[in-house]
């Protein structure tokens, strides 16, 4: 059924430059996760990891590379292998990780954490533990339960 573009979430706009309407649920759950972001390199940069570029995070997602194999990982972050092998040769060329042989196929690498990343991992650990902490003063405990589980449930996560 047609919808009418006066009522729609996706009207277009004039050359005008404002937004197509309202923001939908993609951009409400982006913006939030660019805060995380922010907040999670602020906190990596003045911890000793100015090193770390925003792209680096991608690698890092939980529930991390530790002992991934390449492939394995660029398919579960819907990354090329191009792209994912640029970042892995980055993060492995600051120190951050290494890829070892697959103890299992000798043909194949396993992703491993050095002190350095494993360091890394604490304090985005630590600096989301900081936005969560942000956001359950400014929703409240209960509404930020709420959200917390809502999310889990959407994700499937157990």
């Amino acid at each position: 059924m047609p919808r009418s573009n006066k009522s729609s979430a996706f009207t277009t706009s004039g050359d005008d430059g404002k937004p197509f309407g309202p923001p939908l649920i993609g951009a409400l759950l982006r913006m939030p996760w660019d805060a995380v972001q922010q907040h999670m390199l602020t906190r990596l940069h003045g911890s000793g990891f100015a090193d770390f570029d925003a792209a680096y995070l991608t690698v890092f997602q939980y529930p991390g590379p530790q002992g991934a194999r390449p492939s394995e990982l660029a398919a579960r972050l819907r990354v090329s292998k191009q792209a994912l092998n640029y970042l892995l040769g980055e993060l492995e060329r600051l120190g951050y990780l290494e890829r070892r042989a697959d103890p299992d196929d000798l043909r194949s690498k396993r992703i491993a954490l050095t002190p350095r990343g494993s360091a890394a991992v604490g304090v985005i650990r630590e600096a989301v533990g900081e936005v969560e902490t942000a956001w359950a003063r400014q929703l409240g405990p209960g509404r930020f339960d709420d959200l917390r589980n809502l999310l889990i449930e959407l994700n499937g996560v157990t």
